[in-house]
């Protein structure tokens, strides 16, 4: 039987190293021209020469760390880490790093990287004779754990420096959005760079929405999920004295109705905005939904529009003006006894929202005479004609 630990096999395992060390340059043509069958590698997103030369690297490191590999005395465990394996290592970190910034993808660096096995156990195949057999057999798990060794690094850098580049691009794009939104009417050149770093088209067409409190924290949550790819499209986030903002660039070619809110957002309590036209146009539609997200209330269960709350906007302009629409409305009611004030409400909100005698009086289940004898007592009563637009907008805006 043979003897896998004789001397003369390490002095013929040495010999068979030195061998190989002296093909390094044949090792890595055909390195190079097998990893040019891997898609992404033939698409040139990593150049011929700095393939040829990293494989003549990977290949020379490999051969050393087959001769650092040194037994311990009478047992089969590795010694400490000899100075051609940190070498080794230490190469295959840099490696994996450069990869992940030349956007190789990660299966195809693992792909590559295989290839270093079977091309260096060819390579002793052919130098060996064949008393070596039993030899090599001895050494396959040797030669195989050093280019794990290397593999693994290679990979577990990779992955780091892919983390990292994620972070910085994350934190590149935050930093053009906050320079976006910090102005109220941003220049040429700075919608031209914030679209350049999102990956845009400063032209096209946005939906917005705000949150304030609790709900900005959904938002954010869920504007960050769908901003990492679970969405068809890319979701941006900002974030500024507690609010969170979210936008999201529309389709090019949209139906004619208005863009619809993205149902990962339907249950959020927030202002929104449907269709921003343009980045230029960003900061003052965030601003219009900040509002927004401050008028919802209990009754509301997402998204609300400016379309939806356009008297409450209204009325939130006039109060500031001090303008109380409501105060004057309340006194000219308050001579309604005996329930008639809450029948007049009743009536005047369900005409102001059909527009109609007839709908008006099916659903309160009354006759068409009593909802037009009510209209007429109303206005009796606050002087105001609901057959008159913009006299009826007043109305609309008060109890808004």
């Amino acid at each position: 039987m043979h003897n896998f630990r004789s001397p003369g096999d390490a002095l013929r395992w040495a010999e068979l190293v030195e061998l190989l060390h002296g093909r390094i340059e044949a090792l890595a043509e055909v390195f190079a021209a097998r990893v040019l069958e891997i898609p992404e590698y033939a698409e040139k997103q990593v150049g011929s020469g700095d393939l040829e030369v990293t494989a003549r690297e990977t290949f020379r490191r490999l051969v050393d760390g087959l001769r650092g590999h040194k037994q311990r005395e009478g047992s089969g465990q590795e010694a400490g880490a000899e100075p051609e394996t940190e070498s080794l290592l230490g190469f295959a970190g840099d490696l994996g790093a450069k990869r992940a910034r030349a956007g190789i993808p990660p299966e195809a660096l693992i792909s590559a990287v295989r290839l270093d096995f079977s091309i260096i156990w060819e390579c002793l195949l052919e130098i060996a004779d064949v008393e070596d057999a039993a030899l090599l057999a001895s050494r396959v798990d040797r030669v195989w754990r050093v280019v794990d060794e290397f593999a693994t690094r290679t990979h577990t850098s990779y992955l780091t420096e892919r983390v990292r580049m994620a972070q910085e691009e994350s934190s590149i794009r935050r930093e053009f959005i906050a320079r976006l939104f910090n102005q109220s009417s941003p220049s040429a050149e700075t919608v031209n760079q914030v679209a350049a770093a999102l990956g845009v088209d400063p032209a096209a067409h946005f939906g917005l929405v705000a949150a304030s409190g609790g709900a900005a924290v959904n938002l954010r949550k869920t504007a960050t999920g769908l901003g990492s790819g679970q969405y068809r499209t890319r979701f941006f986030v900002h974030e500024f004295g507690g609010n969170t903002y979210a936008f999201w660039p529309l389709p090019p070619h949209r139906e004619a109705t208005r863009p619809a809110v993205p149902p990962a957002l339907g249950g959020i309590l927030c202002g929104y905005i449907p269709d921003v036209a343009g980045l230029r146009a960003l900061p003052a539609a965030a601003r219009t939904a900040e509002i927004l997200a401050s008028l919802l209330q209990p009754s509301d269960a997402g998204p609300l529009s400016a379309e939806a709350a356009w008297a409450r906007l209204a009325k939130q302009q006039l109060d500031d003006a001090g303008l109380d629409l409501l105060t004057d409305l309340d006194a000219a009611l308050s001579v309604c006894r005996g329930g008639e004030r809450d029948r007049l409400e009743e009536t005047v909100r369900s005409f102001l929202a059909t527009g109609s005698i007839t709908v008006t009086a099916q659903r309160l289940f009354c006759h068409r005479n009593t909802i037009l004898n009510r209209i007429s007592r109303f206005q009796e009563l606050t002087g105001v004609d609901l057959a008159v637009p913009a006299q009826a907008a007043r109305v609309v805006v008060a109890w808004a």
